[in-house]
């Protein structure tokens, strides 16, 4: 059984299953232009990345020129599945229309025109002149374009009715009422200042983001996703359910290079989804696993989805802080969705994958293990105090190095080598770190040191040859991906900009706050919160629903927008509310982003899920229900750390008493619910065992001693069933 990932493929059932890269075909010499833009831009960040960002003002225009101007050319005014490219003409050059390439010129002129008249800037601010207007609308209106080429109306939608609520403010109802603003004063917040669309997102996109997408391309190339998928297969491929395990275990270790729900999902899923539905996995759950997985992706450190940056400047903590936090949040999904796969393996009696089917594990780590120096040096560096894009910078090098420094290659990589030696000269001359003698003869030893160890890997790496013309591609491929996250960022930035002037964000926040108070005090909660112990209108009550309300909102604003402007305007709107009732804000921020994250897989715009379907040919509507069945250790989770933070291992206060209980709760919880939803614990399970166990799990899974006991107890009676009919019919193996 062959386990090789066909890059090609994967990138061409991507483009099919996710709008966000399905891209215009192009003609020459339009095709030479796009890529050489492309190629220009990952240069631009890999470049200010190594050696020194440029000024704010003019990184963000540079980025921003390049990214919308760039989207009218890569996408088409009207989304098409069709592969066929128009005819090149006049009015068409190389088959894009020649209005696009207008629109673009336009947008360039407009996004440049800010870091251009910077010395003057200040003097704008507030009294905008009649050219700052007109650039001004201009680049809103080619945003908002933008966004809907690369994704839609929904998000575009959204960014209209907050401008629409700007402009109205005088004549909104209740709480909602604001002076309002001019179309002069609208432009003047969110062009010439830093609160709209060269704010934060824009920001974050243009100083982490990028990076780490062109280096998550990269690293596929260089074949890290095929030595993950190989460790995934020798590991997990010979126990029951061999496959399922194989997805979710892969699927971790691609989310660690790649925070994309749908790339993992159709790269690991059109090996696995095949072997699964062979071992007689329903269709429906072959994909719903798959999906499921994959959405783990952008919780998974170290390269976690966009989110996980702009929390870094949101919080102002470092990234090495984010990554930590995610551990055992992301632990806990990969283990729901492990547990439960396993209970339906075993109900099923599905086998593994035989023997000789499983790749040899010695023979990948042989070929391929030069392809992990990238990530650990990527991870080396990021621990060692440096900012996340330097940390990308040399994670993208390393790949470039490993790609080019192959002894199938047929010669010494002498270029190579001095160049990287010359690099790692420059790059680390005068750190601080180094011991004095070093520090005195730094050149000669690095400088020796770094060719010697370049000639090593050329001598040991015995993977494939692979032509720098496939690196070159990497450069243009992972250019395009950055285009429709770049142009969500502006359009939320332009949402935010709205919320920093009219002060909507904490008007929301009350009226959350206030709604959530309603519930609490509501006659059947009463009733019901008298018997746990807690009083009507209680704030740990207020919380809770106050929670429920900003869960729904995510899932669903996350149906028809990305996780990244989900968990922005989120943020923008809910972490007042949930500041409000005392939630520290990084777990305030945990709980938007992994609730944003959930919408990937919940019906009815479940896109991982859907992409998974479409591939097993199993009903779209199924799979939905069935992946966001199999995620609710992530739907519960937030719930746990927000009640006890000490699950994110950094907040001031950590004991070690409470994490011990809120941690084991958990994943006692997780199993017991599990084998609720698969009818199978150490054997099958009758109804009432099912609904006992499911019903028990809940207050088990809720952090706190005593509820977890209760919860405990509460299930016995099920445990013991289920020894004594396991005694008396051994469960298959």
């Amino acid at each position: 059984m062959t386990t090789d990932i066909d890059l090609k493929k994967a990138e061409e059932l991507e483009r099919k299953f996710d709008t966000e890269v399905r891209f215009r075909p192009i003609l020459p010499p339009a095709s030479w232009i796009v890529a050489g833009l492309l190629f220009i831009l990952s240069c631009f960040h890999f470049y200010t990345a190594g050696f020194g960002l440029l000024r704010e003002t003019t990184h963000r225009g540079i980025h921003m020129a390049f990214v919308i101007g760039l989207i009218f050319l890569v996408f088409s005014l009207v989304r098409s599945k069709s592969d066929e490219a128009r005819q090149s003409s006049l009015l068409s050059p190389g088959g894009v229309p020649l209005f696009d390439w207008l629109l673009m010129a336009a947008t360039v002129a407009a996004a440049l025109y800010i870091p251009f008249v910077f010395h003057d800037l200040a003097f704008r601010v507030g009294n905008p002149l009649s050219i700052d207007v007109v650039m001004g609308t201009v680049l809103i209106i080619a945003v908002l374009e933008a966004t809907r080429r690369t994704m839609g109306w929904p998000l575009v939608i959204i960014a209209g009715v907050f401008i629409v609520y700007a402009l109205v403010g005088p004549w909104m109802p209740g709480i909602l009422v604001h002076p309002g603003a001019t179309w002069n004063e609208v432009v003047n917040h969110l062009y010439l200042t830093s609160q709209g669309i060269y704010g934060i997102p824009i920001g974050v996109v243009a100083t982490y983001v990028f990076h780490y997408v062109l280096f998550g391309v990269l690293a596929m190339r260089i074949g890290l996703g095929q030595l993950f998928l190989d460790l995934a297969m020798a590991v997990a491929g010979r126990y029951a359910g061999g496959p399922a395990k194989v997805s979710i275990f892969g699927s971790a270790l691609f989310g660690m290079i790649s925070g994309s729900s749908v790339a993992n999902a159709v790269t690991v899923g059109s090996l696995t989804i095949p072997m699964m539905t062979r071992l007689g996995y329903q269709r429906h759950f072959a994909a719903g696993v798959e999906a499921t997985a994959s959405t783990g992706g952008q919780i998974t450190p170290p390269v976690m989805g966009a989110a996980a940056f702009l929390m870094v400047e949101y919080l102002g903590v470092p990234y090495q802080t984010i990554i930590v936090a995610a551990i055992l949040p992301a632990f806990m999904h990969f283990f729901g969705v492990f547990v439960q796969t396993h209970f339906e393996a075993k109900r099923y009696g599905l086998r593994g994958v035989a023997p000789e089917d499983l790749p040899k594990l010695s023979q990948s780590l042989k070929r391929d293990w030069p392809t992990l120096i990238p990530l650990f040096g990527l991870l080396i560096v990021l621990f060692a105090d440096y900012t996340p894009y330097v940390a990308a910078f040399t994670g993208i090098l390393l790949c470039l190095v490993v790609g080019l420094v192959r002894r199938a290659a047929g010669r010494p990589p002498i270029i190579e080598t001095v160049l990287v030696a010359l690099w790692f000269v420059f790059f680390f001359k005068g750190r601080s770190f180094l011991p004095p003698f070093v520090l005195d003869h730094f050149e000669e030893i690095s400088g020796l040191l770094m060719i010697a160890l370049l000639l090593a890997l050329w001598w040991l790496n015995t993977a494939p040859k692979l032509p720098w013309t496939e690196l070159v591609d990497g450069f243009v491929v992972g250019a395009k991906y950055a285009l429709a996250v770049g142009a969500a960022a502006a359009c939320v930035g332009i949402i935010i900009g709205v919320v920093t002037l009219t002060g909507v964000g904490f008007k929301i926040a009350f009226i959350t706050v206030e709604a959530a108070k309603a519930l609490s005090e509501s006659g059947p909660v009463t009733a019901v919160a008298g018997l746990l112990g807690y009083s009507s209108g209680e704030q740990a009550l207020v919380l809770f629903f106050t929670l429920v309300l900003l869960a729904i909102v995510c899932i669903l604003m996350g149906c028809g927008i990305p996780t990244t402007s989900t968990y922005i305007i989120m943020v923008a709107v809910a972490a007042p509310a949930l500041k409000m009732l005392g939630v520290p804000d990084l777990v305030g921020h945990f709980f938007v982003f992994y609730y944003g994250v959930l919408a990937d897989i919940t019906p009815p715009v479940a896109v991982a899920a859907y992409a998974a379907a479409s591939m097993a040919n199993a009903d779209p509507f199924k799979t939905g229900n069935t992946a966001f069945r199999l995620a609710l250790g992530k739907a519960l989770v937030p719930f746990v750390f927000v009640y006890s933070p000490v699950m994110l291992l950094v907040l001031p206060g950590f004991d070690w008493g409470e994490f011990v209980v809120t941690v084991g709760g958990c994943l006692i919880g997780i199993v017991m619910l599990s084998s609720a939803f698969a009818g199978w614990l150490l054997t099958h399970m009758s109804p009432w065992e099912r609904w006992l166990i499911g019903l028990a799990s809940i207050p088990v899974i809720a952090p706190g001693l005593t509820p977890t006991l209760i919860g405990l107890a509460a299930g016995a009676p099920v445990l013991i069933s289920q020894i004594v009919k396991a005694r008396r019919a051994p469960a298959p193996a």
